[in-house]
Order: structure tokens, then sequence, then C-alpha cells
């Protein structure tokens, strides 16, 4: 059997942890900021774990990761 292709994009949104759960960058906290509350900014500093739903098809995207 051939070897699985890795989506790309997906390779670069999202990385596993040691635990196996999905880890991802918050998204519109590049620009337009000035609207944006300090506590909302704050918040999209740290990192969000993918729903354990969405889980599965995260992984069939990254299947070396």
């Amino acid at each position: 059997m051939p070897k699985m292709k890795t989506n790309r994009g997906a390779a670069k949104r999202f990385r596993v942890t040691g635990t196996g759960k999905i880890v991802y960058a918050r998204s519109n906290a590049n620009h337009i900021l000035t609207k944006k509350t300090t506590k909302r900014k704050r918040t999209l500093r740290k990192s969000g774990m993918i729903d354990k739903s969405n889980r599965v098809m995260v992984k069939k995207l990254i299947p070396y990761a």
C-alpha cells in the first residue's frame, strides 16, 4: 500500500501533543487590533485545542504527525 499524503495546509496549522491532542493557533490576532479589547487580544495569544469530535478528521489530514 502506498504512503498516505499529508495535507500541507493542515500540517502548517496543527500540531499533535504527546498525549495525542491537537493544538492550533487562534485566528484574528494579526491586524485590525485597535477595535479588539485587551482581554480578547490576550486570549488570542493562547493556543486552542481541537474538540474531540473533530480530532479524528484532523488526524486523517496529518497521518504522520
